[in-house]
């Protein structure tokens, strides 16, 4: 099984690249986030006269996340539980092969003085709080997408520069180890202990040719998946070339 997740930063920009994307890596399940489309108005035609199954949520202009998948997701959950009906779309869910892949888009937070900052926290608590009451640590998850969370140093070019800052900051971090208590490891670190792989960089400042990044695109995973796993990595190459994202993809590839 091949799972990549991708901050596509608008589908209808990035759609020639996705389709590639697919053709070169040939993926189970390609999961994007911030979409920036109504599902009426994903393209999904395109993914779909080409085989793929398409599952999305999401809304105009803003966040948007789907599911890309070479067989038809079961068991689809769109959003979370509490969700208000006018909720950010940020979360789908589906199983593919006995795997329950959820696919998220975490709120950025902005800055820690920001009502944004304190959305970012109690939103991660909300989908902690689903978890623990859809799912155990011993069945197969997948977690994954863009956290906006930078885990370690190691994640960051300057981390004195961002310590502290949105993206870096302690409460961030102890809101992802809540994450690994429950029972998740971060793939990425059980394959590159090294730093410097970062997953984003800025569109401004030369931030990709002087790989001024971070890794805030994360999949983590419950130990049976992560027994299975044979390797992650990210693919900088999506970053190069006309009209990118600011994302580069992660992939992570597991035992059958």
């Amino acid at each position: 099984m091949r799972l990549i997740t991708w901050n596509v930063n608008s589908i209808r920009t990035r759609l020639e690249r996705a389709l590639a994307l697919l053709e070169r890596h040939d993926p189970d399940v390609l999961c994007l986030q911030e979409t920036k489309v109504v599902d009426e108005g994903f393209p999904r035609e395109a993914f779909e006269e080409r085989g793929w199954h398409v599952e999305t949520h999401g809304q105009p202009t803003y966040n948007g996340v789907a599911l890309i998948s070479k067989k038809p997701a079961e068991d689809v959950v769109r959003g979370m539980p509490d969700d208000e009906e006018d909720a950010q779309r940020r979360v789908i869910a589906g199983t593919f092969a006995g795997v329950r892949v959820i696919d998220v888009y975490v709120p950025n937070g902005k800055d820690v003085e920001s009502e944004h900052f304190v959305f970012k926290l109690a939103w991660l608590e909300r989908l902690l709080a689903m978890l623990q009451s859809s799912a155990t640590p011993d069945a197969p998850v997948v977690l994954l997408g863009d956290f906006n969370i930078a885990p370690d140093d190691r994640d960051v070019h300057d981390p004195d520069a961002w310590r502290g800052k949105v993206h870096f900051h302690p409460r961030e971090h102890e809101a992802l180890a809540r994450f690994h208590d429950w029972g998740f490891s971060d793939l990425f670190r059980w394959h590159h202990r090294e730093g410097g792989l970062y997953s984003w960089w800025d569109y401004r400042q030369l931030g990709f040719p002087l790989n001024k990044g971070l890794r805030i695109d994360l999949i983590l995973a419950t130990e049976p998946m992560a027994d299975r796993s044979e390797a992650c990595w990210i693919d900088r190459e999506e970053r190069k070339g006309d009209q990118p994202s600011d994302h580069a993809p992660v992939i992570a590839d597991f035992e059958d």
